[in-house]
C-alpha cells in the first residue's frame, strides 16, 4: 500500500468515530435549535468565539479536535477519485431560519462515496465563504448536506464568486424570505442542485465538524476547488438578510487535508 492510499485509509477510519441521531429530520439548524433551545448567532455575546460557553451540548465547539471550517492549503495529493452525483429536480422548500437561506430537498437525490449512497437532503448559503483558499474568503459559499443510513454526514461545498447572474439561484431568490419564518412550497418552481455545481469536480477532501452548534464532528467534507459565479447583485441581496454567517476557521491540528 502506497503512501497516498495510507493517508486516504487513515482520514476515512476516522469517519466512523462519530455519528448521531440529532439529525433525523431536513433541517440541521432547526433541529439545533428545537433540541437545544439555545440562542446563538455570529456576532456579539451569541457569536462563535462564545459557542462552546452557551450551552454544554456546545461544548465541542470550544473542545473539538477536528472542527470545520478550515483554510484549504498545503494538501496532500491523494488522486481521489470523481465524485459520483446523481441528483433529481425537487419542488422548490424554502425557509429562513433565522440563521441562512435553506432549501430542503425530496428523498431521491444521492451522493456516492466510499461506496456509500448518502441522501441529499438541503442546501444553505453562508457568506461570506465559511472555508477559505490559501487564507482568502470568498463571496460566499453554498452546503449541500447529505447523509446516510447509518446517520454519517457528507457535506459538499461550492465557493460563489462574483461574475455573471446565476439562474437557478434567480429562481431561489426571487422568493427569497426576509424575516425568519416555516418551510414555504412555491409552487409551479422546480430545481435541482445539479445546476449549482461546477464543470470541473477536482475537489478537497478532509474530516470535520457541523459549522453551527453543536458543532458535531461527524462531518466527511468534500469541497469542489472551482467557484461557481453568482452575480453582485445576488451577493447584495442576500448579504441584505445575512450580513455575515460564516463561521471562522479553525485549526487543521493533526487532520489529512487531501486533493
Amino acid at each position: 500500500m502506497d503512501r497516498r492510499q495510507l493517508l486516504k485509509k487513515g482520514l476515512f477510519a476516522a469517519t466512523g468515530i462519530a455519528t448521531s441521531s440529532l439529525f433525523g429530520c431536513n433541517s440541521l439548524t432547526s433541529a439545533t435549535k428545537e433540541k437545544g433551545k439555545t440562542h446563538w448567532g455570529y456576532i456579539g455575546e451569541k457569536g462563535p468565539e462564545n459557542w462552546g460557553t452557551l450551552s454544554e451540548e456546545f461544548d465541542v465547539c470550544q473542545s473539538g479536535k477536528s472542527q470545520s471550517p478550515v483554510n484549504l492549503q498545503s494538501a496532500i495529493d491523494a488522486d481521489l477519485p470523481r465524485l459520483k452525483i446523481t441528483y433529481k429536480d425537487t419542488p422548490l422548500r424554502i425557509i429562513n431560519n433565522g440563521h441562512t437561506i435553506q432549501i430542503n430537498y425530496q428523498p431521491g437525490s444521492i451522493l456516492t462515496l466510499d461506496n456509500q449512497p448518502y441522501e441529499l437532503l438541503q442546501f444553505h448559503f453562508h457568506h461570506p465563504s465559511e472555508h477559505q483558499v490559501d487564507g482568502v474568503a470568498l463571496p460566499m459559499e453554498l452546503h449541500l448536506v447529505h447523509k446516510n443510513k447509518k446517520g454519517d454526514l457528507a457535506v459538499v461545498g461550492v465557493f460563489l464568486k462574483q461574475g455573471q447572474q446565476n439562474q437557478i439561484i434567480e429562481q431561489i431568490w426571487q422568493s427569497l424570505p426576509i424575516k425568519e419564518n416555516r418551510e414555504q412550497m412555491v409552487s409551479n418552481v422546480n430545481i435541482n442542485a445539479a445546476d449549482l455545481l461546477p464543470e470541473d469536480q477536482d475537489y478537497y477532501r478532509y474530516f470535520g465538524s457541523l459549522t453551527i452548534p453543536p458543532c458535531s464532528e461527524m462531518v466527511n467534507w468534500i469541497v469542489f476547488k472551482e467557484p461557481v459565479e453568482i452575480s453582485s447583485q445576488q451577493v447584495k441581496k442576500f448579504a441584505q438578510i445575512f450580513p455575515m454567517n460564516a463561521r471562522p476557521v479553525q485549526v487543521v491540528k493533526r487532520r489529512f487535508l487531501l486533493e
